[in-house]
C-alpha cells in the first residue's frame, strides 16, 4: 500500500527569539499526519529559501548545509522504503522512529520460552504436573541447541520465524534428536 510522504525543511523560531540563527526542523507528513525532528543545524532567516527548504548562497558552508539536508531527506526516504519492505505500516511517527533507530521492542524466542516455563513452574500442583514442566524444559534445551547448531546464535527474534525456520526445527528434532510421533 502506497502512502503519500512529504518532507519539509523549515525554520522554527524559539519563543524568545530576538536575532541570529534559527534551528532547522524537518517535518514528515504521511497521509495528513505530521511528525517533526530537529536537524541539528541552524540558519539565518534572511538567507533561507522557504519554498525550496534550503539555504541561499554559493559559499562552501551553504553547499555543505544543503548537502546535509539532502542526505537527511534521503535517509528518511530510505527509512520509509525499509518499512515497506518489511511489510510494516509507514506513518510519520514510524518513519521518524526508524530514522532515529527507535523500533518496536524485540521479542526473543528463548526469552519467551524461559518466561513460559517460569510461569508454568509456578502452577505445578495446581494446573500442571512436574512431568509437564520437565517436558517444557526439554523443549528449551532442544531449542537452544538448534539455534546454536543452525544459526550460531543463542536467541532468535520471533518476528523472523517463518515456515523455513519451523521446517528446519522439525527436521532437527527428527534427525539429530531422533524424535518421532510417539503416543504417550
Amino acid at each position: 500500500m502506497k502512502t503519500k510522504l512529504s518532507l519539509l525543511f523549515y525554520l522554527k523560531k524559539p519563543r524568545n527569539y530576538q536575532d541570529g540563527s534559527i534551528p532547522i526542523y524537518l517535518r514528515v507528513t504521511v497521509d495528513g499526519k505530521r511528525s517533526e525532528i530537529e536537524t541539528g543545524r541552524e540558519c539565518e532567516p534572511k538567507v533561507w529559501n522557504a519554498a525550496a527548504g534550503r539555504m541561499l548562497g554559493n559559499k562552501e558552508a551553504v553547499k555543505s548545509l544543503n548537502a546535509y539536508l539532502g542526505n537527511l531527506e534521503q535517509q528518511f526516504l530510505d527509512a520509509q522504503a525499509s518499512l515497506f519492505r518489511e511489510g510494516e505500516l509507514a506513518t510519520a511517527e514510524s518513519i521518524k522512529n526508524r530514522f532515529l533507530g527507535i523500533g518496536p521492542k524485540q521479542r526473543m524466542l528463548m526469552a519467551v520460552i524461559v518466561e513460559h516455563n517460569r510461569r508454568l513452574h509456578s502452577l505445578i500442583g495446581q494446573e500442571y504436573a512436574v512431568g509437564t514442566f520437565k517436558r517444557y524444559e526439554v523443549l528449551r534445551r532442544h531449542t537452544e541447541n538448534f539455534l546454536k547448531a543452525n544459526y550460531n546464535v543463542t536467541d532468535f527474534d520471533i518476528r523472523r520465524i517463518d515456515f523455513a525456520f519451523i521446517a528446519d526445527y522439525e527436521f532437527y528434532l527428527r534427525s539429530v534428536r531422533k524424535m518421532g510421533n510417539k503416543l504417550w
